[in-house]
């Protein structure tokens, strides 16, 4: 479905409020099929359990995520977005999300390094995709197939569906990193059904941002994702910031503005 129309703008206390997460707030769109995306500044970090508030942050998530939807959407890789309203909202398709954290990694990091004992920054011998279910209670527990067929929360073709536009994600990602000197070690994604008609397809959703994506500098090694805040290095918003800057995102001629970062329009 092509969406050619200008969305009128509504005032934010007069949506319909649809879902609230801990980094993103979910409003009733301005047509059918559609909802509008909001990018909060919360941090959050262990289910909750650690949380601040970051000055600009939902601004550079919004950009950055922005720009690689824009980019897999181009490709040909099957997505949610539709275009970006303002400086942290987006217009999106609504879709039926797959209760499933979807994480690729090509380098040993945070839990997998936990579990298996694997030096953290160890290069994989090949892109491992996990399954996590996605219930905060719980605390995302990792499941398998067999338990996401046996629970019914997608079936084989979708799962089959899934790791392919995974593999695609992360062969895109690892290239756009690469050329602006940064490492992918891991990233998060969700996928959801998108309904047309009687017809069903699987479509990437919620965000790529340095909030669902481990990324070091190729250089220095030095963290410039969530782990920033998760590990109580500091700086992360200037981390994000460095993102954008070498996306191309931030112009380099400005610098940090009091109230959060200053973009290019």
């Amino acid at each position: 479905m092509d969406f050619p129309f200008t969305p009128r703008y509504i005032p934010m206390n007069r949506r319909r409020r649809i879902y609230e997460g801990k980094a993103k707030i979910l409003y009733e769109g301005p047509e059918p099929g559609t909802l509008i995306q909001h990018f909060k500044d919360d941090a959050t970090a262990f289910n909750n359990k650690k949380h601040a508030v970051i000055d600009g942050k939902g601004v550079l998530n919004n950009r950055i995520s922005e720009f690689v939807f824009n980019q897999l959407n181009a490709l040909g890789v099957p997505t949610h977005f539709i275009k970006r309203l303002n400086m942290r909202e987006q217009l999106i398709r609504e879709v039926e999300i797959i209760p499933l954290e979807v994480v690729v990694r090509n380098v040993s990091a945070g839990s997998l390094s936990t579990r298996l004992g694997i030096p953290e920054g160890t290069q994989l011998p090949r892109s491992i995709i996990e399954f996590y279910y996605k219930n905060d209670e719980l605390n995302d527990p990792m499941v398998s197939e067999e338990h996401i067929t046996a629970f019914g929360w997608a079936s084989p073709q979708d799962i089959d569906d899934v790791m392919a536009l995974a593999i695609r994600v992360n062969d895109f990602l690892s290239g756009l990193f690469l050329g602006v000197g940064i490492r992918l070690v891991d990233f998060k994604i969700e996928f959801g059904r998108l309904w047309e008609g009687d017809m069903m397809r699987i479509v990437l959703a919620d965000e790529i941002s340095p909030d669902s994506c481990r990324l070091w500098d190729q250089s220095t090694g030095d963290k410039l994702d969530k782990d920033r805040f998760r590990r109580d290095l500091g700086g992360m918003l200037e981390a994000y910031q460095e993102v954008a800057r070498r996306l191309g995102i931030l112009n380099d001629n400005s610098g940090p503005a009091p109230t959060g970062p200053t973009l290019v329009q």
